[in-house]
């Protein structure tokens, strides 16, 4: 396949997902910006319920999982087409040849970018330029735990695969060294977080340079979707179960 098919092939899967997430992202940062009190007046909603009747709110959440993890068969059905032997699972570390080796990792790769990230928030909202982060819905159910859970794990697969896995390897494919590649794909994360906030922004940048200085170096995602699964549930849930006792409501 040409490099000029790649191109607009890596165009349109950015278009379909995190690419056009970071372009509505960047649009919602300047107009919180603009709005008065700046960006320490506003909030930012990451799960928000989807009606007002629970029936549908659970499928419509549903709905919103599964079709948000279209584009990572599409990068790796795309990938698959390379005409390369190995398995995409094994080319990219999704593979489970390793399994204590990427809980393991995984684990402290969370906790080695969770705790800066919470510091770097707390910063930014002392600073007035992140909005509250608002994690999980007001209106709880039965299943309100179950589908954060499985959001976490959508959010992680995404991200991971199609920013890491798809877009560094056609990136080296494209000829690009690495750290050209790290810094590009970790630009992409922190765009399509900022209407959260430059803070957000900032850290989301700085892991993204961690984790695809990880990918660069073990050519395995597997670690980095255990460890971006682990930072959404304690974000989601945490703060379902204990906003209202920290005061953060």
């Amino acid at each position: 396949m040409s490099d000029r098919r790649l191109r607009v092939e890596v165009w349109i899967v950015l278009g379909l997902s995190l690419g056009a997430s970071g372009v509505y992202s960047v649009v919602s940062l300047i107009r919180k910006a603009t709005l008065p009190g700046g960006l320490a007046h506003q909030t930012a909603t990451l799960n928000a319920s989807q009606d007002s009747r629970e029936l549908f709110d659970f499928v419509y959440q549903l709905l919103g999982i599964g079709f948000a993890l279209v584009p990572v068969a599409l990068a790796l059905y795309l990938l698959s087409l390379d005409g390369v032997k190995e398995p995409v699972s094994e080319r990219l570390g999704l593979d489970r040849t390793r399994p204590r080796f990427d809980i393991l990792w995984g684990a402290g790769l969370a906790a080695a970018i969770g705790l800066p990230g919470l510091g770097l928030y707390g910063i930014g909202r002392l600073l007035g330029i992140t909005a509250q982060i608002i994690p999980a819905p007001d209106t709880s159910y039965w299943w309100t735990v179950p589908v954060l859970i499985l959001a976490a794990f959508q959010n992680a697969l995404l991200e991971e695969v199609v920013v890491i896995g798809y877009l560094t390897t056609r990136l080296r494919q494209f000829g690009w060294e690495a750290w050209p590649t790290i810094i590009t794909a970790a630009a992409l994360r922190g765009s399509y977080h900022l209407y959260q906030g430059v803070g957000p922004g900032i850290g989301n940048f700085v892991m993204g340079l961690v984790f695809g200085y990880w990918f660069t170096r073990t050519k395995r995602v597997l670690p980095l979707v255990i460890a971006h699964t682990i930072l959404d549930v304690f974000a989601f849930v945490g703060y379902l179960l204990f906003a209202d006792a920290l005061g953060l409501k």
